[in-house]
């Protein structure tokens, strides 16, 4: 820590004004005393002599003449090994630990190591004396679970460095000297396993951006097949209170093609992260066989913590995630909810006399939302290797109004929409993610025109639903009936999907691309259907069996058994292909 100290001169909230001497930086991390304990504080701004720090605990008891001391460090992350499998809270606490020493009623003022710095960990050189090495660059590893954890040069470290010492193989805390590095003027650098990073500054150690061109299979049909979502890439999921955002997240945690998954519960209820420490440890990867906590890392900031810390949570999971894309990983973060981030903005701007944007939120949220998600990328390494970032953050409009400022400063920088509907929810289909208004500027896993033929039967049924509202079903014509209950079907069977099933939950590509195949034979047919009552028979048969047939293994007996069960009942209703479907099955055949 520096010397440099200031006293408190005025308090508003958890915002507090302190007069200082000597130099102060923005970002820059203090400390308010109160008594016998310290109040973490980071500096905001600056006028003159004097600086306003947020506080990220209650500021209950400090009065003005308190003194406050400044580190001359920024809000940073602890990287290295022993990461993976940690609950943290906003500032990178493990609470566990902190459950230790407090008690279960946190108490203000504690702080802990974000890293076990006792535990000994199985190092392994990959550099040798004499190498030369930058920042980003990796001088051995140490296994960490499923993975082989790479130890960096520093990421601040600027310019070229040669390897002057190394240590053998053998087991070392993370606080202990592994290398000794030394410039191009012989200043050396001891370097440890761990170390720490502004969580404000993006890591950028990587040789190129790439274009986030492959798919990131979530096993959630509606996402992979209508709007996906690609490795490095960016999506939102708004939508109101109930509609099913964070049970979305959470199976999207647990089925998506990624190594490690990081979700940072950003003002969120304490039971939706209850429900998630109760269950990831028991539930298995199948790429592994491990367990899901391993490859986890939660940041757990709920809506009974500090305000204030809620942005902090937010920044520090995104530089956890950039960290272990470094090492040639793929990792998702899950955001939820950058709206009560966005809350605690507009709260301190207020506090700060800042001229109010719309609906009071600061005039620079957009710009804030938009830093956020430029984080994500999928990039290439100094040693060839690829990672990404996908960055998923859930929004919750007040009322469900996507026209609010968050969700509209989200859409204009992510690259898929993930619009979930009150309707839909309260019908109970579930994801509520609704066709008609998401979108999405990724690759599908199914056929484009596949994705179109299906969106078109979907659009077009809606509007026969709208106009049967009015003039009924029996002023309806069959043959728009029948779209109307080929749409109705498309939706059961396929948008909807049993989270809580583990069969159906988990719908890998293979089977959504030959489900597909299926419906587009069955949608894009013409039927020897001479009533209404008997399409409505007909498609609730097939409607039936193609919901058993979600629930079993794929190309399992049963599900051989099924599928030949929904022939039979297509055959029955004379089924004949349009010339529209032939040609898309075919030009599917040919790919």
């Amino acid at each position: 820590m520096t010397e440099n100290k200031g006293k408190v001169v005025s308090i508003n909230g958890n915002l507090v004004s302190v007069e200082f001497d000597g130099n102060v930086s923005m970002n820059e991390i203090c400390f308010v005393k109160v008594g016998n304990t310290t109040l973490k504080s980071e500096v905001i701004r600056i006028r003159g002599n004097v600086a306003q720090v947020q506080v990220y605990e209650m500021t209950d008891g400090i009065k003005c003449g308190d003194e406050v001391e400044f580190t001359g460090d920024m809000l940073s992350a602890d990287l290295g090994p022993g990461l993976l499998g940690q609950i943290y809270d906003g500032l990178q606490n493990p609470l566990p630990v902190l459950a230790e020493q407090a008690g279960w009623f946190l108490e203000r003022g504690v702080y802990a190591e974000a890293l076990d710095g006792e535990k000994k960990w199985a190092f392994t050189p990959t550099a040798r004396v004499g190498d030369a090495v930058r920042a980003g660059e990796y001088i051995g590893t140490v296994p960490e679970g499923p993975f082989t954890h790479k130890i960096f040069v520093p990421f601040y470290l600027l310019g070229n460095y040669t390897v002057k010492s190394i240590v053998e193989a053998g087991e070392y805390t993370v606080k202990e000297t592994v290398a000794v590095l030394s410039d191009e003027r012989g200043r050396e650098v001891p370097v440890s396993m761990s170390f720490k990073w502004p969580v404000k500054r993006a890591i950028n150690c990587y040789s190129e951006r790439l274009a986030p061109v492959e798919t990131m299979e979530t096993k959630v049909r509606v996402i992979d097949s209508f709007f996906p979502v690609a490795k490095g890439g960016t999506y939102c999921i708004p939508g109101p209170f109930g509609a099913g955002k964070t049970v979305l997240q959470h199976t999207t945690s647990k089925y998506a093609d990624v190594d490690i998954v990081i979700i940072a519960a950003c003002g969120e209820r304490a039971g939706e992260v209850v429900e998630t420490l109760t269950e990831f440890p028991e539930l298995t990867d199948p790429k592994t066989g491990r367990s899901l906590m391993e490859q986890t890392v939660i940041i757990c900031n709920t809506s009974s913590m500090p305000v204030a810390s809620r942005e902090a949570s937010v920044y520090t999971a995104v530089t956890l995630a950039e960290y272990y894309r470094q090492m040639g990983l793929h990792v998702l973060l899950l955001a939820d909810s950058t709206s009560r981030w966005a809350q605690a903005m507009r709260e301190m701007s207020g506090r700060l006399e800042e001229i109010p944007g719309e609906e009071a939120f600061p005039a620079y949220l957009e710009s804030y939302i938009a830093a956020f998600y430029e984080r994500a990328g999928y990039v290439r390494l100094p040693d060839g290797s690829t990672g990404s970032v996908t960055i998923g953050g859930t929004v919750s409009p007040a009322g469900g109004n996507f026209e609010e400022p968050v969700t509209q400063a989200t859409l204009k920088v992510v690259g898929a929409f993930h619009g979930l509907s009150r309707d839909r929810s309260d019908a109970r289909k579930y994801p509520a993610i609704d066709p008609l208004i998401s979108w999405s500027k990724y690759g599908s896993v199914i056929d484009a025109d596949k994705q179109s033929f299906c969106k078109s039967i979907l659009q077009y049924g809606d509007e026969i639903g709208s106009m049967m509202k009015v003039v009924g079903e029996e002023g309806t014509a069959l043959t728009d009936y029948i779209t109307y209950l080929k749409a109705e079907m498309l939706d059961a069977v396929y948008l909807q999907q049993n989270s809580f099933d583990l069969v159906d939950a988990n719908c890998a590509t293979a089977r959504q691309r030959y489900v597909t195949d299926k419906l587009v034979n069955i949608l894009g047919s013409n039927y020897a259907l001479d009533s209404k009552d008997d399409a409505r028979g007909f498609f609730n048969r097939l409607r039936q069996k193609f919901i058993d047939w979600n629930y079993v293994e794929f190309e399992s007996e049963a599900f051989r058994k099924l599928e030949r069960e929904i022939d039979e009942i297509y055959e029955k209703g004379e089924g004949k292909l349009s010339s529209i479907a032939e040609k898309l099955l075919k030009e599917g055949e040919c790919a």
